[in-house]
């Protein structure tokens, strides 16, 4: 690292910021906690004054041949003004003062606002040099005893006790914004650094990042910050299953890539085959070549939607009009052999048609109608309802419902399968392909009275 990179200024870290600011807080609270014990001070100065000048002014009437220079320096006044009632007024002074004071203070009317507001003036050099203060007179009864007076010695004990005052805030801030620190970051500043340091470390390594940090914080009392530790964790364990499933999905389409042309190859041979098929006056291989053809060319079609499935973006879709009875009949019967123990009963209205792509649906019935029977079922029930420009359709079996791993995982490939060896690619599929359609196929309810799948599809092509 260079010279001019060390004298760069570092970005302040969590823990210095928390510090400086618990310790400018508390200042500025110590601060103005003093300013009104200050302003306290000189009303208590002006207490003071006002004594003196009492015994001043008694002195004085007792003794009018008094030296009053003397006197007054002594209860430090410089001028004294009885205003009685009624009477002569009396004014004594120290030798060669002039009285400048053009602000009349009276103690009365002060409030500690105010007080605090003038000392701070003082303090900054702002006040002035003298003060006169009108007190009522303990001498004279009824009457008024106006005093001059000297404020430098006010302003230095002020000055001395602010300074003494701001040294123990200094101190005080200082341990106070310590311990406050300390609290704080055991409490939020570490937390945040484990947070921010498995979330960096996450996304530099996810396969590779440490969760014992967040294991800690996760198994503290329950407050926001482990609530936040376990929801990290949670996303972080969700991401990787994800990335897991998304590296199988990226080796899945780079397989079916490499071998869709050869197996189209062997469809095209076994489409020709199917055609001359076709010829045989044999009615029996004739009906045989009718359900091979479809058959055949579903599969190739299949093979170009995996390869779909497994790249990024939405899968194209081919609109035409579809009566979607007949294909649920199509789907009942390539895939029911004869003398099948189950069933489909078909309650689709036979004049449906929508603008979709057909052999779209058709792989959708078919893996719903497979996956049912899998399981058990006997009965695969299919109805339609219209409402409000969309029509759902229910696929309801009487099978034993979907196991528990496969509810938590329904549409995550290779893991949401219920059988032994599936790959969980098949209602992944079927609800990309319903989703293409600008529609949703969702899992209503499922127990041991049976399985329901809802496919939700516009009337109108958008």
């Amino acid at each position: 690292m260079s010279w001019l990179a060390r004298l760069k200024p570092q970005p302040a870290s969590l823990s210095s910021k928390v510090l400086w600011c618990t310790v400018f807080s508390i200042l500025v609270i110590e601060i103005l906690a003093v300013i009104p014990v200050l302003g306290r001070q000189r009303l208590y100065w002006m207490d003071d004054v006002r004594s003196r000048a009492d015994v001043a002014a008694l002195a004085l009437q007792i003794n009018s041949g008094a030296e009053a220079d003397t006197l007054l320096r002594l209860t430090g006044v410089q001028q004294l003004t009885l205003l009685p009632r009624h009477g002569r007024t009396e004014t004594w002074r120290i030798n060669g003062y002039v009285h400048t004071s053009n602000h009349l203070v009276v103690p009365g009317n002060e409030h500690i606002g105010y007080s605090s507001l003038m000392i701070c003036r003082r303090i900054a050099g702002f006040a002035p040099a003298e003060e006169s203060i009108a007190f009522p007179s303990a001498v004279v009864p009824g009457g008024i005893m106006i005093v001059d007076v000297d404020t430098s010695p006010l302003t230095a004990r002020l000055c001395m006790y602010a300074q003494r005052a701001l040294s123990m805030i200094v101190i005080i801030s200082l341990l106070s914004g310590l311990l406050v620190y300390a609290v704080l970051n055991w409490l939020l500043v570490r937390p945040m650094e484990i947070l921010t340091t498995s979330i960096a470390r996450f996304r530099e390594a996810p396969e590779e990042a440490d969760t014992s940090g967040l294991d800690w914080l996760a198994a503290r009392p329950k407050d926001d910050i482990s609530v936040a530790a376990r929801e990290l964790k949670d996303m972080q364990e969700e991401l990787r299953a994800a990335l897991w499933r998304n590296a199988r999905l990226a080796a899945v389409g780079t397989a079916v890539a490499k071998i869709a042309h050869d197996l189209r190859n062997i469809l095209s041979s076994a489409l020709l085959v199917a055609d001359r098929l076709q010829d045989v006056e044999d009615p029996v291989v004739k009906r045989a070549a009718r359900a091979l053809i479809p058959a055949v060319e579903r599969a190739a079609q299949m093979v170009s939607s995996t390869v779909e499935f497994a790249r990024e973006g939405r899968m194209s879709v081919n609109r035409s009009p579809v009566r979607i009875h007949t294909v649920i009949d199509e789907a009942a019967e390539t895939l029911a052999p004869e003398g099948s123990t189950w069933r489909i009963e078909n309650m689709v209205p036979e004049d449906l048609d929508l603008p979709l792509d057909r052999d779209h649906l058709y792989r959708v019935f078919a893996n719903l109608i497979r996956n049912a029977t899998e399981a058990g079922a006997t009965i695969v029930r299919l109805n339609t309802e219209i409402h409000d420009g969309q029509v759902r359709l229910q696929v309801a079996d009487n099978g034993p419902g979907l196991p528990e791993r496969a509810k938590a995982n329904l549409f995550k490939p290779f893991a949401g399968s219920a059988r032994s060896g599936g790959t969980g690619l098949g209602l992944a599929i079927a609800r990309d392909l319903i989703r293409a359609h600008n529609g949703d196929l969702v899992l209503e309810k499922t127990g041991p009275g049976g399985t329901v799948f809802s496919i939700t599809l516009t009337v109108h092509e958008p």
